[in-house]
């Protein structure tokens, strides 16, 4: 049974919905309707996945890259709700066999389903991501393991969804952007199975979370000098705000958030189960380093000719352009318990304690000693400080705020855990502070 035209769900059902705009495309240059022939397209954001330094292993190709900017597109293809319908099992197939109308589908049993139906919204564009490769998906997130570099082979479970969340922008002014979880697939559908966390809100309208969730953090103080680490939320398919589950995919939903809201912040964190991504506004770019600002601290920390207290050679910073291959030569490496950096050698190893455990011939403290690599993905840090600080155990160097601030936020990791990481690598940070001040010697001529 069918039941028409729901009064609480808003307006009269459109039977010819036909949805504007390229899912497929990477939305890094197209211009906006307004814009005229060579202008840049007004942007609404980027985001940047943590754990690759600037670029996949495999390199940014297409859809596929480790940072994208959403832009405005030609056409707006947002949707937004429309009608409900309560229908019959049997019904279900021929109700979602619409690719042209985009849906959410509610099982909430064998006999009985809700279908919500979306509508087109010019006011909005909508970019989906996920782990799928099909066209609709605009941004293809794969794992990320802990150490940098996403998880391969076929042994490798994927935990993020195929279709884990969508993105809508204001095409006007200040060009909002709110998360919502779950993407549309290529039948322009959203099912949420019989298992799935589900309900009806108090308003008559039907919500729920996808198996293992979208979560978002939006930091305290924005994304700057002054940042703070703010509250992990959970997002559901209909952007509400909720605490967190006792475990990831739990049937049971937290509880409602009201003085929350779905509206992406700069800095705002959002995990996918398996990848976190990182939204950065174009204020909040504006305020981050650039790669010439980068470039031009390691060729200054290089100018200072810093040099191996034991062994007086120079040590110098390689440039981003060799990649992280084998350290060469010159490469700085650091005592990560004390701060004291050498050049490598080969003395002072503690076996038992492990292959990368040795004993600063400065202080005499051991621990792990790794090369220094500089952070390169600007968008992660949250000022144009020096690179004074290092990231334990993984030897990633930035400033100190930004060094301080990834230190003190937990990622989400597995279905219950949360651990700082290197958002340059996704190392699990280890020590007591998770990242140590550098000590440099220099020239004694």
């Amino acid at each position: 049974m069918v039941l028409e035209g729901n009064p609480e769900v808003g307006s009269p059902r459109t039977s010819d919905l036909r949805h504007s705009g390229n899912h497929g495309s990477c939305v890094l240059s197209s211009p906006g309707e307004d814009a005229q022939p060579g202008e840049e397209p007004i942007k609404y954001g980027e985001l940047i996945v943590l754990g690759y330094n600037g670029c996949l292993a495999s390199g940014d190709k297409g859809r596929r890259r480790s940072r994208l900017a959403l832009s405005r597109r030609p056409h707006a293809n947002g949707v937004k709700p429309d009608v409900m319908h309560h229908i019959s099992t049997p019904l279900v197939s021929k109700a979602l066999s619409n690719r042209g109308q985009h849906s959410i589908s509610y099982t909430l049993s064998r006999s009985h389903s809700v279908i919500v139906e979306y509508t087109h919204d010019s006011d909005t564009d909508m970019f989906q991501i996920g782990r799928s490769t099909e066209n609709m998906i605009d941004f293809v997130v794969t794992d990320t393991s802990p150490g940098g570099g996403a998880a391969e082979g076929p042994s490798a479970q994927s935990t993020i969804s195929r279709y884990a969340c969508r993105i809508l922008c204001d095409r006007r002014p200040p060009y909002t952007a709110r998360i919502y979880a779950a993407g549309f697939d290529a039948s322009s559908n959203i099912f949420l199975g019989e298992r799935a966390a589900k309900w009806r809100t108090p308003d008559g309208l039907m919500d729920g979370l996808t198996t293992n969730g979208v979560l978002v953090m939006h930091p305290a103080g924005g994304f700057s000098e002054d940042s703070a680490p703010g509250v992990w939320r959970e997002i559901s398919v209909c952007g509400n705000v909720y605490t967190l589950r006792d475990s990831r995919s739990a049937q049971q939903r937290g509880k409602l958030v009201e003085n929350e809201s779905n509206v992406l912040q700069d800095g705002s964190l959002i995990d996918l189960c398996g990848a976190t991504l990182l939204w950065r506004t174009p204020a909040g770019l504006l305020r981050a380093p650039t790669l010439k600002q980068l470039e031009a601290q390691r060729q200054e920390a290089n100018a200072a000719r810093p040099q191996c207290p034991v062994g007086l050679s120079t040590l110098a910073f390689p440039s981003p352009a060799r990649g992280r291959t084998a350290p060469d030569k010159q490469q700085p490496w650091v005592y990560v318990r004390c701060g004291h950096v050498h050049g490598y050698h080969g003395w002072g190893c503690r076996r038992e304690r492990g292959p990368q455990e040795r004993e600063c011939p400065l202080c005499r403290l051991v621990g792990p000693y790794v090369p220094l690599w500089l952070g390169q993905e600007a968008g992660l840090c949250l000022d144009p400080g020096p690179p004074s600080h290092a990231f334990a155990p993984c030897g990633h160097v930035c400033s100190e705020k930004t060094a301080r601030y990834w230190a003190q936020t937990p990622l989400p990791h597995g279905t219950h855990a949360f651990h700082a990481a290197c958002p340059f690598c996704g190392a699990w940070l280890t020590g007591e502070h998770g990242c140590v001040r550098l000590i440099f010697q220099g020239p004694l001529d």
